[in-house]
């Protein structure tokens, strides 16, 4: 693991190497959770712990600040687990391996390196810590469970928190200010399907498309970048039109936030159509390669053979539900009207499995429309309802609707210029940032979600960027020096 502390600002980097030390992937955060609270208690701060798992700690005024408004610093400690398939590690006992690039980034060993929302948290975490910062009351709240349904956001209960202020600390593009968000809901699909004997004289192969670069299923749903889901679907459909291809099991994606990265089927074809069938994923490989030159250059599709498994799926089930998913809708529904470059709707094709007779599918759907949220949520129900699969709406969370004349957006706008030079950049952003939910609670909150460079959430590639981070954090030192008066 690289020395992070030889960074600036020292304070930060540290805390932030402490985080990654201890594995705290989502659902998992317990120990980062128990470290926290001690370290709390060694700084002589002021911690709990709410019903829901959520951290809230508390610091009084420094001296002649006690006027200004109460600020809320807000991130989330959990991270998303995701590694490379040649990658040993257990996210639930092992650190992430930090690695200081030439480059100027931060990265990881072959796994993500929970920059989001690590940042934010050691960030919050300087703040509490330090002695040499002008700043009104201070509260902190360190949420859990973000990446995987926002359940400590969702969980929050009114009446804890005393701040008008919330500097959510969970963005990614540093000199840009973010005043909204998309909402989103989870689309959730199941069925059983009958499984008849393996066939004589068939061969059976390990087919796999992997290698592209998946990502965050909001911010880079408008990248081009291949779902793995999408792909292997598509070689299924097409090739049923040329061999008699059968299906034993399917295991595509791993996270509903994520845009899919691998996926697998076990397959197979008669014997006398083996060879045929071999050059067929080698030509289709290259057709996909081309396709997605620019975007995705690693991308590989390959088949070995394998043993044969006792049981397939039946005929008639598997037809349908490969033709279901083929169509299923992935990417950008509809761009914003308002804000030019804003992904308004999407949905990601996330986890598609059919193992042991059960077949399931996890979409996300998100939208800063909250109608055009239902629309594609009941487009992808109907769908699958079509076939008999039962369909469950699950998780639904709110959009967060921007507020250009907000008080704290005009000073920190003002405060961002007199310290770079020029006016940062006012952005929505299509990703369920927890300032949705978070308002719904406390409506009278005035929020703004800013943070340092990362690049690749949520996928072994993700890095952040070094110099962002102490600009990232200066800007918020002078921020809060600058806190309207109550």
């Amino acid at each position: 693991m690289s020395n992070l502390s030889q960074l600036k600002p020292q304070s930060l980097w540290e805390n932030f190497s402490k985080i990654c030390s201890i594995p705290h992937p989502s659902k998992h955060e317990e120990k980062i959770v128990a470290y926290l609270m001690e370290w709390a208690k060694k700084y002589n701060i002021s911690v709990k712990k709410d019903k829901i798992g959520n951290l809230i700690f508390k610091k009084p005024a420094t001296k002649g600040m006690e006027n200004r408004k109460g600020v809320i610093l807000q991130g989330h400690i959990d991270m998303v687990p995701q590694k490379n398939s040649n990658k040993v590690h257990d996210f639930t006992k092992d650190p992430i391996e930090t690695i200081i690039g030439d480059d100027g980034w931060v990265r990881a060993n072959g796994t993500t390196l929970g920059a989001d929302n690590g940042i934010g948290c050691a960030a919050a975490m300087s703040v509490l810590q330090a002695t040499d910062i002008e700043h009104g009351p201070i509260e902190v709240l360190i949420t859990v469970d973000e990446e995987t349904g926002m359940t400590g956001a969702f969980g929050l209960e009114p009446g804890l928190f005393d701040g008008d202020i919330l500097l959510n600390l969970d963005s990614e593009d540093e000199g840009e200010l973010y005043v909204g968000c998309a909402g989103g809901v989870d689309v959730n699909i199941s069925m059983e399907y009958p499984q008849i004997e393996t066939h004589r004289g068939f061969v059976a192969y390990n087919l796999s498309v992997k290698g592209l670069k998946g990502g965050h299923s909001g911010m880079d749903i408008n990248t081009g970048r291949a779902n793995s889901n999408k792909l292997l679907f598509r070689f299924l459909i097409h090739s049923m039109r040329s061999f008699d291809l059968k299906i034993a099991e399917v295991n595509g994606g791993s996270l509903r936030n994520a845009i899919p990265r691998e996926s697998f089927a076990l397959v197979l074809v008669p014997e006398k159509e083996a060879k045929a069938f071999e050059a067929e994923v080698m030509k289709t490989e290259q057709i996909f390669k081309d396709e997605f030159a620019k975007t995705e250059p690693d991308m590989q599709m390959k088949v070995e053979k394998t043993g044969l498994p006792a049981k397939i799926m039946a005929q008639n089930e598997m037809l349908k539900i490969c033709k279901a998913t083929y169509v299923c809708p992935h990417g950008v529904e509809r761009m914003s009207d308002s804000m030019p470059g804003l992904v308004e709707t999407s949905n990601n094709l996330a986890i598609v499995k059919c193992i042991d007779g059960k077949f399931t599918v996890n979409c996300l759907v998100r939208s800063s429309v909250d109608s055009a949220k239902m629309a594609v949520m009941y487009k992808i129900g109907s769908l699958f309802d079509l076939i008999g699969a039962n369909v469950k709406y699950e998780g639904a969370y709110p959009g967060w609707k921007p507020n250009m004349d907000s008080p704290i957006l005009k000073t920190m706008m003002k405060t961002y210029k007199e310290l770079y030079g020029k006016t940062p950049e006012i952005k929505a952003i299509h990703a369920g940032l927890e300032c949705g939910l978070l308002g719904g609670v406390y409506p009278h909150w005035d929020m703004i979600s800013f943070g340092p460079t990362i690049r690749n959430p949520h996928s072994p590639d993700e890095r952040v960027n070094i110099e962002s981070v102490e600009k990232f954090w200066n800007f918020l030192k002078a921020t809060l020096k600058n806190v309207p008066l109550k």
